[in-house]
């Protein structure tokens, strides 16, 4: 995983995140097996390079993905509630015979992949058989906000994918939801206060401007039926 110490994400106070280093960003789509439960990542449309741009997160701009400053039409208050702990140290711990899981519930962007062949937690009690072991690995890595990290209980390091530095933006049609900004390889984001977060592997940042744990996303584009204008959503209608 390479890293630029030029690759930042600057929370703007009530407005966008201002994304610099020139970061890839493209569309990435949750695909679900006919009972709904998301089974494997589908690249989606990549937008054009960009050095610094600024991405909405009130989650009612009019040129998605982009802000287009309706946030200040709209006083949208996009007050920072995460707590600025590390992720080590709010994490819960599940350990099987070959696998621990480290979970903090708080950065859950709702993707469902951990709800595979019975969930992840299950799998992680039964990881010393080969087959149940690699699916909840998989599972794991699948995670987009981080909440979940299988751990290696021989070597006890992470198993993170080898993400480059980029952004996804996500979209799953299963919940008839677009989701949110998913950051990968180790982007530093820093708060409007001038906080910097925890540089992780994979986290997930708010784009409908409805979570309750910003600037991480907390699940609510589901429950709010967040819409881009995704062409996979605006089939469905």
């Amino acid at each position: 995983m390479s890293k630029s110490k030029n690759y930042k994400i600057k929370v703007t106070k009530n407005g966008p995140y201002i994304v610099s280093g020139g970061l890839p960003i493209a569309k990435e789509i949750i695909v679900a097996d006919v009972k709904g439960t998301p089974i494997r990542w589908d690249k989606g449309e990549s937008y054009p390079a960009q050095e610094t741009y600024a991405l909405c997160r009130c989650g009612k701009s009019k040129n998605m993905p982009f802000c287009d400053g309706t946030h200040a039409v709209i006083k949208f208050d996009g007050t920072e509630t995460a707590d600025r702990k590390n992720y080590l140290d709010c994490a819960e711990k599940t350990e099987g015979p070959d696998l621990i899981l480290t979970d903090a519930e708080k950065l859950c962007a709702t993707a469902r992949f951990c709800h595979r062949a019975s969930g992840t937690w299950q799998l992680i009690e039964k990881s010393d058989n080969p087959k149940l072991k690699e699916i909840a690995i998989q599972e794991a890595c699948d995670c987009p906000g981080g909440r979940l990290v299988a751990w290696d209980k021989s070597s006890k390091k992470p198993i993170e994918p080898a993400f480059e530095p980029s952004i996804s933006l996500i979209e799953d049609p299963a919940a008839n939801a677009s989701g949110p900004i998913w950051v990968k390889g180790g982007v530093q984001i820093e708060s409007a206060d001038g906080f910097l977060y925890e540089i992780r592997n994979r986290v997930t940042l708010c784009r409908c401007g409805k979570s309750k744990n910003k600037p991480f996303c907390d699940g609510r584009h589901i429950t709010s039926k967040f819409n881009d204008g995704d062409e996979l959503l605006n089939k469905k209608k």
